[in-house]
């Protein structure tokens, strides 16, 4: 079952309105846009259609005309030849003939307000589905927008965070002991070796750079 009967009902529908009402507003806008499309392929197949029934009476009256024409030689030739009974006979085929051309006529003129209804719906059926596809895609940016900001909420609060940051805190404690050894071996007693002096600097440097390694692993994260 389609959304809408037929054109009337796509011209005069509220997309909005109908999307509002939607409990699946994606999947309704989706449907909405293929039965204006296929609707949209209906009415051009239609005016088609019109358009080469007019050429084929178009001819036909062409051919009526032509034909009325010699059945008026016909009557004039008979007449001329005392052949008063030919002459009538040639009028009434003329005469049928120019039935046929003003009804083919008039047949082409009602094909014609036709047309000009056919084209004036095609032209707001294109309307409505640009409409429809704009709305169509601020509904697809706003489900994308959502979507990131669920993934983004789900990164910076998410167990792997909490994992990184306790790490973290880890390296930041074994730095504070590092620290405070170094200043517990100044604290009076004897004086400390140069080869001492220069493991502290090798101990705190491998701290410092674990450190900035895993701050860089935590920014990575958080940014990606």
């Amino acid at each position: 079952m389609g959304i809408f009967s037929r054109t009337r009902d796509i011209i005069a529908a509220n997309v909005t309105d109908l999307l509002d009402r939607a409990e699946d507003p994606a999947k309704m806008i989706r449907m909405i846009i293929m039965e204006m499309e296929e609707t949209l392929v209906e009415v051009r197949a239609s005016a088609a259609r019109t358009i080469a029934d007019q050429k084929e009476m178009r001819r036909a009256i062409a051919r009526a005309e032509a034909a009325q024409a010699s059945w008026a030689e016909k009557a004039e030739l008979a007449l001329s030849k005392g052949r008063e009974d030919l002459a009538k006979a040639a009028l009434v085929e003329k005469g049928k003939a120019k039935a046929f051309v003003d009804q083919t006529r008039a047949e082409v003129e009602a094909l014609d307000a036709g047309l000009m209804l056919n084209e004036a719906d095609i032209h707001k059926l294109e309307g409505k589905l640009r409409e429809a596809r704009t709305r169509q895609n601020s509904l697809l940016n706003r489900i994308e927008s959502a979507t990131q900001r669920s993934r983004m909420i789900e990164m910076t609060k998410g167990p792997r965070v909490d994992e990184a940051f306790a790490r973290f805190e880890i390296m930041e404690r074994r730095a504070d002991l590092a620290e405070g050894r170094a200043d517990a071996l100044s604290l009076g007693g004897a004086p400390r070796s140069l080869a001492d002096e220069f493991a502290d600097l090798t101990a705190q440097d491998e701290i410092s750079a674990e450190l900035a390694a895993l701050k860089a692993r935590l920014a990575s994260k958080t940014e990606g």
